[in-house]
């Protein structure tokens, strides 16, 4: 004799979804609305000199978040001398940097055995990088096409694989479009969420000085260090010709982030002797006439008296000296500007 029993057979795989973290609200509320369904969530945030992974780890510890951080400085920067939807106002590739993190994200699914990729973006937040056309071309550069799901604009959007497999609710997800961040701002009230960042702001390639800085390293150097990038944001750049530029530190704080990224091995230094003065770096050093002028503009920016020859400490990877030169007006150091 056979008897028939019903065995409640629960599903054994666990649902997991990596999401790239800015730390801002939109990208909390996409893992916490993942998270609410059942759904094993963790981060990916990436880091260069342009844009750092603090707000990302700063959302990782208030919500309980698994996170990873990694340096994507190198291919970044292939990316970045010549992307191919090219940039927006200043420097920024939004459209190939959103590629370019999600096939690194989708590399990283892969490994680690994640089911899909999720963001925080939403549809027509961002007018250039986030309309459909412009999802839909990151989607198909990353490599990780359907397998990307954006929670807080989902109902909008194209149903994802994870939503056709039954991983994801769809009924669950929203359809939030447009710039008004009042929906956001409902739904982080309804996790008791309180502690998160302003939107916007965070990448330097949006800043119009930055940006200059950036074009003018590109144009006279093959190469450079990850250090001259986060030199880039501080102090007053001056080119001096197509192979010298020089670094002027503002105030006490600024010679400190400038001295921070000196390298002893290749940069040079300039120092007034016996008045204050900025500390102003000469980046891959200069030739002996290049340095004088480095020199005489240091002054300049100096507390010493004007029109008269002072002592200037010039500090180089193969030893120091002292030249004796007089300060150049600001009015004519204002044309090397960058």
């Amino acid at each position: 004799m056979f008897f028939a029993v019903n065995i409640m057979i629960l599903n054994p795989r666990k649902i997991r979804a990596l999401g790239l973290s800015s730390g801002g609200l939109d990208s909390i509320l996409a893992a916490l609305v993942l998270r609410k369904q059942g759904i094993d969530v963790e981060w990916i945030s990436f880091e260069t000199p342009f844009f750092s992974s603090d707000k990302a780890l700063h959302a990782a510890h208030i919500t309980g978040i698994p996170i990873t951080v990694k340096n994507i400085t190198s291919v970044y920067i292939e990316m970045l001398k010549n992307p191919p939807c090219g940039y927006g106002k200043n420097m920024n590739p939004c459209m190939d940097c959103h590629a370019l993190m999600l096939r690194l994200a989708g590399s990283i699914m892969k490994e680690r055995g994640f089911n899909f990729l999720f963001t925080g973006e939403v549809l027509g937040q961002r007018p250039m990088s986030q309309t459909k056309q412009s999802l839909r071309y990151v989607e198909k550069q990353s490599g990780c096409e359907g397998f990307i799901l954006r929670p807080l604009s989902a109902a909008k959007l194209p149903v994802t694989i994870p939503e056709k497999e039954g991983l994801v609710n769809r009924d669950l997800l929203f359809d939030i479009s447009g710039r008004s961040r009042k929906m956001q701002i409902k739904i982080a009230r309804e996790f008791d969420l309180a502690d998160y960042p302003s939107a916007g702001g965070g990448c330097l390639l949006t800043d119009e000085r930055y940006s200059a800085r950036l074009k003018d390293l590109f144009e006279h150097q093959e190469e450079f260090t990850e250090e001259e990038l986060y030199l880039l944001k501080h102090g007053r750049h001056l080119r001096l010709d197509k192979n010298t530029k020089i670094i002027v530190g503002r105030a006490e704080k600024d010679n400190e982030q400038i001295e921070k990224y000196y390298n002893k091995n290749i940069d040079a230094v300039i120092k007034v002797k016996d008045f204050p003065g900025p500390f102003v770096l000469v980046p891959n050093g200069a030739e002996k006439d290049m340095t004088a002028f480095a020199a005489s503009i240091c002054v300049g920016y100096s507390k010493a008296p004007e029109n008269i020859p002072v002592d200037v400490i010039v500090i180089m990877p193969q030893g120091s000296q002292v030249l004796t030169v007089s300060g150049i007006s600001l009015e004519k150091i204002r044309q090397y500007l960058v």
